[in-house]
């Protein structure tokens, strides 16, 4: 059989029979045979039952290992090829962690009352990134929960805030789902980039993710709409999530052609000790690591971070996702006395770390991983969209 890497590379793309090869090849547990949590939740006739996948399909080979291999080293080569050995550091603040959405994932969801909730005002965040620039970081990345405080003209005033002061830098906004015109607003005020995960393309899944009132048609839309605002816009999905199978994982790669983000961030599940997923079991390293690979062989071009929770599950997780493709990083500026409250997930790491230690850390890590931490405003280079859509 022709390799199924070799062809990847060079088509940017495999029919779905194949590309569902090299993503459950070699893989244990099975994606999507994970025991149903006993709880039942609130939405429960939205949650059809789901096709499980067969262990036997999973079997470690030798063969499979060697094909791995050579998945990430072509994953690295193509990253090498577009963007050397530059790796784009971002500066993370986690601004609020209320949060409207009662996602049934996530460690600070609504109903969660366990959380010690904060906000930071206009002067905290300004302080993050003065600092930040001093550290020599040229994008700020403003992430939250979807809370209601702040305004649509607030978000735009702090915006214009910062790119008044530090005209040198792009601000990246990460805060859900607002309305175009709030979209237009922000843009209009000076942000550059919007990071907004769809978290899975199968809209069956995704009513099993979250409850009634969320659906993937709207967040789709919002991902159209920034698109067409003018934004970089980022995208992407949770590997290992509860009822996920690879057929879904299918889909999203395919959503991904079809909206042609710059920037793809994908990382495990990772299960939060008080939501309703506490029981299932965490995404593994393997998986999100082969995926970060395939989707650099589809995407040359994109942006793809080692996120902070590769580097969660695996002491070593962000230096192998790089090895595997990955091109970004985000140390975190938000104030320490305030990142154990952002929680999504259990067990995150780096919560006790000054700016100045994170991003030393980091860049030790990545420059022994074989690459160097670049400052500059760090843009997607683009190129020719994806033979499937070129026009």
């Amino acid at each position: 059989m022709e390799n199924l890497v070799d062809r990847l590379h060079k088509n940017r793309d495999l029919p779905d029979d194949e590309l569902k090869t090299l993503i459950e090849e070699f893989v244990a547990p099975p994606l999507g045979a994970r025991a149903a949590h006993p709880q039942i939740l609130e939405n429960a006739d939205r949650i059809p039952a789901l096709p499980q996948a067969k262990p036997e399909s999973f079997a470690i080979t030798a063969e499979g290992n060697k094909q791995e291999q050579e998945l990430f080293e072509k994953a690295d080569r193509v990253r090498r090829e577009h963007y050397g050995t530059d790796v784009y550091i971002r500066g993370l603040i986690e601004f609020t962690n209320y949060c409207r959405n009662n996602c049934y994932y996530c460690g600070i969801r609504a109903d969660n009352q366990s959380v010690e909730r904060y906000r930071l005002d206009g002067d905290e965040i300004l302080s993050c990134c003065k600092h930040g620039h001093e550290l020599g970081f040229r994008t700020f990345v403003l992430q939250g929960g979807e809370d209601n405080f702040f305004s649509d003209d607030l978000i735009a005033e702090i915006v214009a805030e910062i790119k008044a002061l530090y005209p040198d830098c792009a601000v990246t906004l990460s805060m859900g789902e607002r309305s175009g015109d709030a979209y237009k607003a922000f843009f209009d005020a000076g942000a550059d980039r919007y990071l907004l995960r769809h978290e899975t393309a199968n809209a069956t899944h995704y009513n099993q993710l979250h409850p009634g009132g969320m659906s993937l048609e709207n967040r789709k839309n919002c991902l159209w709409n920034l698109k067409k605002i003018g934004y970089q816009v980022g995208s992407g999905f949770m590997v290992g999530s509860p009822y996920q199978t690879s057929d879904f994982l299918i889909e999203d790669l395919r959503f991904l052609q079809e909206l042609q983000p710059d920037m793809i961030g994908i990382g495990p599940y990772i299960s939060h000790r008080n939501t309703p997923f506490h029981d299932f079991q965490s995404g593994d390293l393997r998986t999100c690591l082969r995926l970060i690979a395939i989707i650099r062989l589809m995407f040359p071009r994109a942006l793809i971070p080692a996120t902070t929770a590769l580097g969660t599950i695996d002491g070593q997780g962000r230096e192998l996702g790089l090895k595997a493709g990955a091109n970004v990083v985000m140390p975190n500026l938000s104030p320490v006395k305030v990142r154990k409250q952002y929680e999504l997930y259990d067990n995150k790491i780096c919560t006790g770390e000054e700016a100045a230690e994170c991003r030393m850390c980091l860049e030790n890590r990545v420059t022994t991983a074989g690459y160097k931490i670049v400052t500059h405003i760090g843009h997607v280079k683009k190129g020719e969209t994806h033979p499937r859509h070129n026009t």
